[in-house]
C-alpha cells in the first residue's frame, strides 16, 4: 500500500519527511528483547515501507539491544538519499529486559558510537535524548548535563540533529538554551493529549513532534467511539487513531510500528483516510479531561 502523492510532509532537521513514518522497535522480540521471531519477515516489512515511500523511520541500539539497528543497516543499506533514521540514546537494557538511565558521559558516547557502527552510519541524522528521571512518563528535572554531552557529540561531528524524548515543556525550554532541538518526542495519542499545548507550541517554532506509542502501545486504544467511527469509515480503529493524529497538527510526524506484513498495510492506508468534522469531533471527546487540556483539533 503505497503512500499517496499528496502526502503531507514537515521539517525534521535540515530534511523534509513525510508525515507518516515507521517505529522499528516491535522488529526486536517479546518485550524488545532480542532476535526477531522471524528474520526475514522483518527485513520484508522494512524493505516493503520504503518500497511505499516511507523516508523516516525511528529506531535505537537499546531496541533489542543492538537488534533494530542491525536489521535497518541488512534491509536498506546502502539508504536511499531521502532517508531519515532518528535513533534515541539515554537507556541502556539490562539482562532481565529492563529499561535502565544511562546519563553519564561515557554511556551516551558509548550510546552514539553503538548507533553509528549498528546502522553503518559516519553521522547520525537526528539523535533523540531519551530523559528517564520516572518510570511513569516525564518528570521535572534538569537535563542540562546530558544534553551537553550530546551537544559535544554534535559539534564533533557525529550527529546532525538534536531532538529530545519524553520530557516535560520545561525541559524542552532548558535544552533550547543548550543547542537547537529539532523535535520532540513523548507520549501521545488520541486517549493520552496532556501535550496539546506542547504541540500548539513547537508547531509554531517548527519543531516535529513525534508521538510514541500513537496506537496506545503495549496497551492497544479501545473505545466504543472509536470502534463506531472506524465502522461507520470503514476503517479500522487502529488506521481511525493514526488518521487523527495525521490530523492534529502539521508538525505531528506519526511513527506506527509492526513486525506485520498486514499490519503495514493497513497502517500505510490510514494516510487515506479522511476524517469528517464530526468524527473529528466524536474523537476528540475521547480523551480524560486530564489528558485533554486544551482540546483543539488543529
Amino acid at each position: 500500500m503505497p503512500l499517496p502523492h499528496h502526502s503531507n510532509a514537515f521539517t525534521l532537521g535540515s530534511r523534509t519527511v513525510k508525515q507518516l513514518g515507521y517505529g522499528a522497535m516491535q522488529l526486536a522480540g517479546p518485550g524488545v528483547f532480542g532476535p526477531p521471531k522471524d528474520h526475514t519477515t522483518a527485513l520484508t516489512v522494512l524493505r516493503a515501507a520504503i518500497a511505499a515511500g516511507v523516508n523516516h523511520i525511528d529506531t535505537s541500539d537499546f531496541y533489542g539491544p543492538h537488534v533494530t539497528n542491525r536489521l535497518i543497516r541488512e534491509a536498506l543499506a546502502p539508504y536511499p538519499d531521502d532517508l531519515v533514521i532518528v535513533t534515541k540514546i539515554g537507556a541502556r537494557r539490562g539482562e532481565d529486559k529492563s529499561w535502565n538511565p544511562a546519563f553519564s558521559r561515557e554511556e551516551l558516547t558509548q550510546a552514539v558510537h553503538d548507533n553509528l557502527r549498528n546502522l553503518g552510519l559516519d553521522v547520525l541524522e537526528v539523535v533523540n535524548l531519551r530523559v528517564m528521571f520516572s518510570p511513569h512518563g516525564p518528570a521535572e528535572g534538569s537535563i542540562e548535563a546530558s544534553l551537553t554531552v550530546l551537544a559535544d557529540l554534535q559539534r564533533q561531528g557525529l550527529v546532525r540533529h538534536i531532538g529530545l524524548s519524553n520530557v516535560t515543556a520545561t525541559q524542552v525550554a532548558e535544552g533550547q538554551k543548550i543547542c537547537p532541538i529539532v523535535c520532540v518526542q513523548n507520549h501521545y495519542n488520541l486517549a493520552h493529549r496532556s501535550d496539546d499545548a506542547l504541540i500548539d507550541n513547537l508547531a509554531r517554532d517548527g519543531i516535529a513532534y513525534v508521538p510514541y506509542f500513537p496506537l496506545g502501545g503495549f496497551t492497544p486504544l479501545q473505545s466504543s467511539t472509536l470502534s463506531d467511527v472506524a465502522q461507520r469509515l470503514d476503517a479500522t480503529p487502529m488506521q481511525v487513531a493514526i488518521a487523527w493524529l495525521l490530523h492534529r497538527a502539521p508538525n505531528v510526524l506519526v511513527i506506527p510500528g509492526t513486525s506485520s506484513m498486514a499490519h503495514l498495510n493497513e497502517n500505510l492506508a490510514a494516510a487515506n483516510l479522511h476524517l469528517p468534522d464530526d468524527a473529528i469531533s466524536a474523537l476528540n471527546d475521547i480523551a480524560s479531561p486530564v489528558d485533554a487540556g486544551s482540546v483543539r483539533s488543529a
